[in-house]
C-alpha cells in the first residue's frame, strides 16, 4: 500500500487535486476524496469543474445519489461507495481507513504539518506501507527524501 504525502506550500488542495484525479481516471480507476469540512468539499468540487471542457472531471458528492457510479466521489467519510481503490485525504487529517485502499494521497499544509509528521512516522513503521513525500517546486512536484 502506497501513501503519497503532498505538502501544500503554494497552491491549495482544490487547485492541486484535479491533476491527480485526472491521472487516476486516466488509468481507468476511481477516486474517493475525503474532507471533514463540507465547505472544503465544495471548493474541491468547484476545482474539478474549473478546467477547460475537455478536462472536465465527472464527480459527485455522497448524499446526492448515484454514488456507486461516480468516477470521483467527494465524502466526509473514508468509505468508497463508488468502489474506489484510491483515496485522497484533502483536509490534512489522516484516517487509518485509508489503509484499506490501494493508494492514498495525503495532502497537508502548514496548519496540519505536525499531524502529517506524526502520521509519516507511524506509517513508516507499518509493514506493507510505503510512504513517499512530495513537495512543490514552482509548478512541479518533486519527490523528497
Amino acid at each position: 500500500m502506497q501513501v503519497d504525502f503532498y505538502q501544500l506550500n503554494k497552491d491549495p488542495v482544490d487547485q492541486v487535486l484535479p491533476a491527480i484525479a485526472a491521472r487516476i481516471l486516466g488509468m481507468g480507476e476511481r477516486l474517493l476524496v475525503v474532507a471533514a469540512d463540507a465547505a472544503q468539499l465544495g471548493r474541491i468540487s468547484t476545482g474539478l469543474w474549473a478546467g477547460p471542457p475537455e478536462s472536465f472531471l465527472a464527480h459527485g458528492r455522497v448524499g446526492e445519489g448515484g454514488e456507486s457510479v461516480q468516477p470521483v466521489l467527494l465524502s466526509q467519510d473514508c468509505a468508497a461507495a463508488n468502489g474506489a481503490r484510491h483515496v485522497a485525504i484533502a483536509d490534512g487529517l489522516w484516517r487509518d481507513e485509508a489503509l484499506d485502499f490501494e493508494r492514498a494521497f495525503y495532502f497537508f499544509d502548514a496548519t496540519t504539518v505536525d499531524g502529517a509528521r506524526e502520521s509519516w512516522r507511524a506509517l513508516a513503521k507499518r509493514e506493507g506501507v510505503t510512504p513517499r513525500f512530495w513537495r512543490q517546486e514552482g509548478r512541479k512536484w518533486v519527490q523528497g527524501p
